[in-house]
């Protein structure tokens, strides 16, 4: 027996941008249409973004609204994915800034993934909240005034955050009942008479099964056409520099006859 479609009817967007982690958006996106939700990418510009796997390029994501062509009261929730670059953009933009802002503003529920808290921050709408976030932005968040938690997922009121790639199955067990209008799961870890902050971790987290590499080995392909391209710009350089030394010697006035 299939199991029920608690979202059926449900319009959810999904506010993302180059950079955005890719499991951060393909996960919760399949297992929303998944619950009957109807689901829409916005993106800062049209046609597809580059997702990441943390600092590794990975597929090119199709984008079905732009945010300038997009009506936060058409919808009813907001996901924001998260990942190193992406909630950056979304943070610098004042159309995606405005988007959730107004999707506050309607009580909608606000769900958003480790860095992408950062957008809430940018839109002051942080101070008094209790959150999850990625471990490296939880100064960004306590100087916001919000209370940061060192937990899969936190939810406070309509506001549902996580804290990171690892914890995106956490997240969507937590989505589906959160969208639909459940109670929270965990009413006790953001119900809290003098609510502190957990301290800042004392190691870099690392993402399980995603070693960082900053940069990827040049292929062959790529190292042969920089050869080229530098052999080109030396030839030219020497090409100019003797078409200009034949040109000062072409204008050069001729030497005076001194034989008498």
């Amino acid at each position: 027996m299939e199991s029920p479609q608690l979202l059926t009817g449900k319009r959810v967007a999904v506010l993302a941008a180059d950079g955005v982690e890719q499991a951060e958006l393909v996960t919760p996106v399949t297992a929303l249409k998944a619950a009957g939700a109807e689901v829409a990418v916005i993106a800062l510009r049209p046609g597809r973004i580059r997702a990441m796997h943390v600092h590794q390029s990975a597929d090119l994501l199709r984008v079905d609204k732009t945010i300038g062509d997009a009506v936060a009261a058409d919808f009813d929730a907001l996901l924001v994915p998260g990942g190193y670059i992406g909630p950056d953009l979304l943070r610098q933009s004042g159309p995606a800034r405005g988007f959730l802002r107004q999707a506050h503003a309607l009580d909608q529920p606000i769900a958003l993934m480790s860095q992408a808290v950062l957008l809430l921050v940018s839109c002051g709408l942080a101070g008094g909240r209790t959150v999850t976030a990625w471990p490296g932005v939880r100064d960004d968040v306590v100087n916001a005034g919000a209370t940061w938690r060192n937990q899969d997922v936190v939810c406070d009121g309509k506001l549902l955050t996580s804290c990171g790639p690892q914890d995106t199955a956490a997240l969507v067990q937590a989505l589906i009942p959160f969208f639909a209008g459940a109670p929270p799961l965990d009413p006790p870890a953001v119900t809290q008479a003098a609510p502190q902050s957990d301290p800042p971790q004392e190691e870099p987290s690392e993402t399980p099964g995603q070693p960082l590499r900053w940069l990827s080995a040049p292929s062959v392909g790529a190292m042969l056409s920089l050869a080229l391209l530098g052999v080109g710009v030396v030839a030219a350089n020497r090409g100019l520099r003797k078409k200009r030394a034949d040109d000062t010697e072409a204008q050069a006035p001729p030497a005076a006859d001194t034989a008498h």
